[in-house]
């Protein structure tokens, strides 16, 4: 009768999305490696064939998953993991190099990417200590330990490397919000992107005027008077016409920095001068956060000359339109939207695409698999699958707020975050809306260790949420 309870409680809407978007990939993959050649359907040097096994692997783990009593995934939060740093360990010491990138197990025949699991196990860990008892998202001392359950992972990845997958575990910190962090740090997080990014389309000087703009505003809305707004405007205008006579005279022959920061140094000096004398609000609160914008912004250069890889910065730059590479990254991209844009409304037909037949696009089977969706299904096909996705993330944020374990809704919402970053990214990478980072589309790539991990990872939230009505977990 309890087993009989659970099959009525088990959300199949969920599952059946899942199994569409699994059949649909292996048609894609099938499409993008199917040849007219001799070889057996049932060889395992073939993708699709490979994909299959990795389906029927997966179909008896949810098995399993089902099998086994809910209240153990708590239980094994901790251990699971430990584990999952452990392997991360052993993938640098015994890894096999892919790409540049030492994140690959390799056993006889079968390949398997430790980062994937170590998702699942780092949001049971999330989902296990913010679910403790007295523990709050408000407290330093809990902010500190989440901090290190997040970035422990970040660092073994980032050592790999594997820059894709590095940005993947940052964004289960969306987690906390629904938790109670304060929306600030969200909007903190999104100006540093941001500034990031100014910094690599802006000149230091450009970027300088900016922060000082951006600080008269704050400054002038902290305080609520239109004329420290003036006042700090025109210490602001003298202070770069002197920047800009110094450099005329050419005072200073080791560059524009020192005239910058001497310029910069005056204004400070003034500004608190006004302040202390005028007892303004927040005056050093704002100083010290444009102290603190500009050094970021100068040590954005370092990160993306001397941290960051060629190939990465080479694709950013083409992203940002700051350099060309028409034989290159920027080949990659263009003959993805051509693959895609070629399906027109309805698409080419199964096993008709030129572009996935003749090989054109790179990674079809893997990071670039909605190029194949788009060529032979067209807009109405990317569409429903884009729908299917939608409709999936939807399901899920649903049944993350009807759980009454506090355990079983954080561990949900961590499952949607890193479904829906690898479904955006992915996507949106393949269109040349962000760069390419080599991250899977969940369930429709190819590879056993994506298709494996993100089944794991949803069905055990499946099963925490069939078991909702019975105990607290």
């Amino acid at each position: 009768m309890q087993q009989r309870n659970k099959l009525i409680y088990t959300d199949w809407l969920t599952i059946m999305l899942y199994v569409v978007l699994v059949a649909f990939g292996w048609m894609n993959i099938f499409s993008v490696n199917e040849t007219h050649e001799t070889t057996s359907f049932f060889s395992l040097s073939n993708r699709y064939t490979m994909q299959l096994v990795w389906i029927l692997i997966s179909a008896i783990t949810i098995l399993l998953i089902f099998a086994i009593d809910s209240r153990f995934y708590a239980f094994v939060a901790y251990p699971a993991y430990g584990f999952g740093l452990f392997i991360l360990l052993v993938v640098l010491v015994f890894g096999t190099t892919i790409n540049n990138s030492k994140s690959w197990i390799v056993i006889g025949p079968v390949s398997l990417q430790p980062v994937e699991f170590a998702k699942t196990t780092t949001i049971l860990a999330l989902s296990k200590f913010l679910s403790g008892y007295n523990v709050k998202i408000s407290k330093l001392k809990d902010i500190l330990i989440v901090s290190a359950i997040v970035f422990c992972p970040i660092v073994l990845i980032m050592a790999q490397p594997d820059f894709g997958s590095t940005l993947v575990y940052g964004v289960i910190i969306l987690i906390l919000f629904r938790e109670g962090l304060p929306g600030w740090v969200l909007i903190l997080i999104v100006a540093l992107a941001a500034l990031f990014l100014s910094s690599l389309i802006f000149t230091q000087f450009t970027m300088i005027i900016i922060l000082l703009s951006m600080t008269i505003v704050a400054f002038a809305l902290m305080n609520k008077k239109i004329s420290y707004f003036l006042i700090t405007l025109l210490i602001i205008g003298i202070s770069i016409t002197f920047f800009i006579i110094l450099d005329y005279l050419n005072i200073y022959n080791t560059g524009k920095e020192p005239i910058l920061f001497f310029s910069l140094f005056i204004v400070t000096i003034v500004g608190v001068i006004f302040g202390l004398i005028k007892k303004t609000k927040g005056l050093f609160l704002v100083i010290i956060s444009l102290y603190l914008a500009i050094g970021t912004s100068y040590s954005v250069g370092y990160v993306f000359h001397h941290i960051m890889k060629a190939h990465q910065r080479d694709r950013v730059n083409v992203i940002l339109g700051l350099d060309s590479d028409p034989y290159g990254y920027e080949y990659n991209i263009r003959q993805s939207k051509i693959a895609i844009g070629s399906g027109g409304f309805a698409g080419k037909g199964f096993l008709q695409g030129t572009q996935t037949k003749l090989k054109f696009v790179p990674e079809q089977s893997t990071d670039f698999i909605f190029c194949t969706v788009g060529e032979e299904w067209g807009f109405l096909g990317a569409f429903g699958l884009i729908l299917t996705y939608v409709g999936l993330l939807i399901r899920l944020l649903y049944l993350a707020e009807r759980q009454r374990s506090k355990f079983c809704r954080i561990y949900g919402y961590g499952v949607v975050s890193v479904l829906f970053f690898h479904f955006a990214v992915n996507i949106g990478m393949t269109i040349g809306l962000f760069p390419v980072i080599g991250i899977p589309l969940p369930f429709l790539s190819y590879g056993g260790s994506s298709l494996l991990a993100f089944t794991i990872m949803l069905f055990i939230f499946l099963k925490l949420d069939s078991s909702r009505r019975s105990y607290m977990i």
